[in-house]
């Protein structure tokens, strides 16, 4: 397993955010008629502003870690950006209400992304609340290109490595993440966030920066597959989506529609298979 073994980030070459993904805090636990003080690991929650060309486009509650990724990923994921060429200087600036993460774009890019008047203040990795209409929320998908669909095997192997990659949420237990793995389920990134879409978003950027192939493998969410999270994964050419928990009806559709392999309810002993891709 090498959950973490992408080229440095520019986080992690000092750009990085510098609060910490959890605090410990002092706690009581009452444990039937008695209590003990204890220690409890508490995840952070920060507003964290995407900036493009000096304009605040984009608020979102996020886990202080990996904002890098999170800008490019979001940038990618919602069609801001076509490739990760487009996106210039990124810089991360802390003040007492919050990051902001700091981009300059294509020219172009920019352009288009000032005629789709969206700003919005999203609740925690929302990633559709402040579209301004129907056709916004429901973008055009590309056809995914036939693919081979992983082996339940592989997708088992996957799902069995995934708590122990999770280091932040086995101190918090309270943080989504989100993996993508190899076909034959090899975990080879993973990327934590207190929120589900934003999770995806820093998968996504860290796979921008390392030149990883999204149509070699699949990508495994912690969360329900919802429709946003479908229309990343198709926007990215991802070919597989595997969910924990469950798919709501508009995203078995567009994956359909898309050609996207859906899998959820996924666990060590049963998973559904809801949607099923173009065989290679």
């Amino acid at each position: 397993m090498r959950p973490n073994s992408a080229p440095q980030t520019a986080e992690e070459d000092g750009a990085a955010a510098r609060q910490p993904a959890f605090t410990r805090l002092a706690a009581r636990r009452h444990l039937g008629s008695g209590s003990i003080d204890t220690i409890e690991a508490v995840a952070a929650e920060v507003p964290v502003a995407l900036v493009y060309n000096g304009v605040s486009h984009v608020v979102m509650m996020a886990t202080p870690q990996d904002l890098a990724d999170f800008a490019l990923g979001f940038s990618l994921s919602e069609g801001i950006l076509r490739r990760p060429g487009e996106l210039g200087d990124l810089e991360i600036v802390e003040d007492a209400n919050g990051i902001e993460v700091r981009m300059t774009i294509d020219k172009l890019r920019f352009a288009k992304l000032a005629k789709r008047r969206r700003n919005l203040t999203g609740r925690t990795g929302c990633g559709i609340c402040g579209l301004d209409s129907l056709e916004a929320v429901l973008r055009p998908l590309p056809a995914l290109a036939a693919q081979p669909t992983p082996s339940l095997d592989s997708v088992r192997r996957a799902l069995a490595a995934l708590p122990e990659a999770q280091r932040i949420n086995r101190e918090t237990h309270s943080i989504h993440a989100a993996a993508w793995a190899d076909r034959e389920g090899e975990l080879l990134l993973l990327r934590e966030d207190v929120g589900r879409h934003n999770a995806l978003d820093k998968l996504i950027g860290a796979m921008a920066q390392a030149e990883m192939d999204p149509a070699a493998g699949f990508v495994l969410i912690t969360s329900r597959c919802s429709v946003e999270m479908v229309q990343k994964a198709v926007t990215l050419g991802m070919p597989c989506l595997v969910a924990i928990s469950a798919p709501t009806t508009l995203a078995l559709r567009l994956a359909s529609e898309a050609g996207l392999t859906l899998i959820a309810l996924a666990r060590a002993d049963s998973l559904t298979i809801y949607s099923e891709g173009k065989p290679a």
